[in-house]
């Protein structure tokens, strides 16, 4: 894969990220054409994968894969409510993982999200580190 090419979806990958309550979650609409799938039905199979290896880890599929639904505009000003996805990292970690390992995207995607989930990981258990060490000075100066 070319440099340019990885650069392009990496920028892309968090340009279509969106933060609620301190948690970064994708639609999966979005997500659909970034990983270059032109049906949704197809990458509704992806996704109805990574749903059952959720299920099968010690992770809520109810946690990372949230449905939605969201109102398009139609031809003539009319508007069409759709049902859409959000998704969670893991959650497009899972996609990723089961998607159609042909397309270059799909490629991308897995070390992506695999890298991200490994750094946000790092994050929060030096946090917990962080918390511990806190308290223990906390401790140590009561007991002074």
């Amino acid at each position: 894969m070319k440099k340019e090419t990885i650069n392009s979806l990496n920028k892309t990958f968090e340009e279509y990220a969106y933060q609620q309550d301190g948690i970064d979650y994708w639609l999966a609409r979005e997500l659909q054409e970034l990983l270059g799938y032109s049906d949704w039905r197809n990458f509704l199979n992806a996704i109805d994968k990574a749903k059952e290896s959720c299920k099968i880890t010690v992770e809520a599929a109810s946690d990372h894969f949230v449905d939605v639904n969201k109102t398009i505009p139609m031809p003539k000003g009319a508007e069409k409510i759709i049902d859409d996805i959000m998704l969670t990292r893991y959650a497009c970690y899972l996609i990723a993982q089961n998607g159609d390992p042909k397309k270059e995207q799909i490629a991308f995607a897995k070390s992506y999200f695999a890298v991200q989930t490994r750094k946000q990981e790092i994050l929060e258990e030096r946090i917990q580190l962080m918390e511990r060490l806190q308290a223990r000075e906390k401790l140590a100066a009561t007991d002074s």
